[in-house]
């Protein structure tokens, strides 16, 4: 046996987790440090070195509302599993109350209704969304920082010994799952760093912010007045328990862009799946989505506003033509702005699947049915959405 002197490489992933990252990013902008954290994680799983009797991860997010919390946990979902509801959701907003924790472990034997009872993290419940290929459940505490002390308490069993005893005393297995939990703890804290209200400062960082250009040492103080938030609010027996607590960057305009092209993306992926046969192109301009991002882009409620903007001035206004069949399968419509609205072209009609296909970068098949009929001819090509809405 020869004697080897050869360095090894530590930070190279296997192919899994490389596939997993670029899947991710293409799904999340803005927060690589959340990214990295699930792939450090996802790689010690495949590689059988997760901590025995504890959950696979536990991670706390901060930051403020829009960053990408919750779209994260559904992201990892839809990339391991291909579905982004497969995660088991916990809404904390409603158990303020202990007396509320029954409706996750159920009523114990003896109480009224206990046979009615249908705990909300049963094994059953936990498990339904393994695969044969991925033994591995996500589960998501949503505003963790609303629920009562009890379900902190509760967590404190979950976090520590991957198990959790429902009210008839079954025991539910964690030791296969990666427990999230969101908060927006700090949010106001950060936005005051962020967006200082007076002088030269003030006007510095809103460029930096608009750039995408955060120092370092700004980025440090943001994340310290999330993690001192948390400190403040949970008990440090909790938060010893969290493998890992990532606080979320603020999204500023560059990432808002790239955002707004997966939102068109995953809209234009919905009009090919939810009618094939009457699926049609839309191309966006780049004035039309200057305006969409002026709708849309608000720093206090991130992504969350953009999307409100997409639905308003885009997904409505194209409800309407293709509810009046102004809009028909196999047309190409071009979005335009004429300064204070979005406006709707026809530039081409009785388009082949295969060409629809081929100019959007959606892995699509869609079936040869026959094309809706077209309604009356319209006298402008140009649909003025104002008129419509009246």
């Amino acid at each position: 046996m020869g004697h080897l002197n050869r360095q090894l490489d530590p930070t190279q992933n296997g192919f899994q987790a490389e596939k997993l990252e670029l899947d991710l990013r293409k799904r999340i902008v803005g927060q690589d440090e959340a990214i990295e954290q699930i792939i450090n994680m996802y790689q010690t799983f495949l590689a059988g070195m997760s901590s025995c009797g504890r959950p696979v991860g536990s991670f706390l997010f901060l930051g403020p509302t829009g960053s990408g919390k919750t779209r994260m946990v559904e992201a990892l979902a839809e990339s391991l599993v291909g579905n982004m509801q497969a995660v088991t959701k916990i809404d904390c907003a409603e158990f303020q109350h202990s007396h509320e924790i029954a409706k996750l472990i159920g009523a114990p034997p003896g109480y009224l209704g206990h046979r009615e009872t249908h705990p909300l993290l049963s094994q059953e419940v936990l498990d339904q969304y393994q695969t044969e290929k991925l033994k591995l459940s996500f589960v998501l505490f949503d505003e963790i920082e609303k629920a009562s002390d009890a379900l902190w308490n509760l967590l404190l069993g979950i976090l520590d010994k991957a198990t959790l005893t429902l009210g008839d005393n079954r025991r539910v297995d964690f030791s296969r799952a990666i427990i999230f939990m969101t908060s927006n703890l700090g949010a106001a804290e950060m936005g005051s760093i962020l967006r200082p209200s007076l002088g030269f400062a003030a006007s510095e960082v809103e460029r930096r912010r608009t750039e995408g250009r955060v120092d370092e040492g700004l980025a440090g103080k943001v994340n310290r007045a999330g993690v001192e938030a948390a400190r403040r609010k949970f008990t440090p027996e909790f938060l010893n328990r969290i493998d890992k607590t990532v606080v979320f960057r603020v999204l500023g305009e560059p990432e808002l862009r790239k955002i707004l092209l997966i939102e068109l993306g995953i809209l234009q992926a919905r009009i090919f799946s939810s009618a094939p046969g009457a699926a049609f192109v839309f191309s966006v301009t780049e004035s039309a989505k200057d305006h969409l991002l002026r709708e849309g882009a608000d720093p206090k409620y991130g992504a969350r506003h953009l999307k409100r903007a997409i639905d308003q001035s885009l997904v409505h206004p194209l409800s309407n033509l293709i509810a009046t069949r102004q809009v028909c399968g196999g047309d190409l419509i071009r979005i335009d702005c004429d300064g204070s609205h979005l406006t709707f072209f026809q530039e081409a009609e009785n388009m082949p699947a295969s060409a629809m296909a081929a100019m959007v970068d959606i892995p699509l098949v869609i079936p040869a049915t026959t094309l809706p009929a077209r309604a009356p001819a319209h006298p402008a090509r140009a649909v003025d959405v104002r008129s419509s809405r009246r």
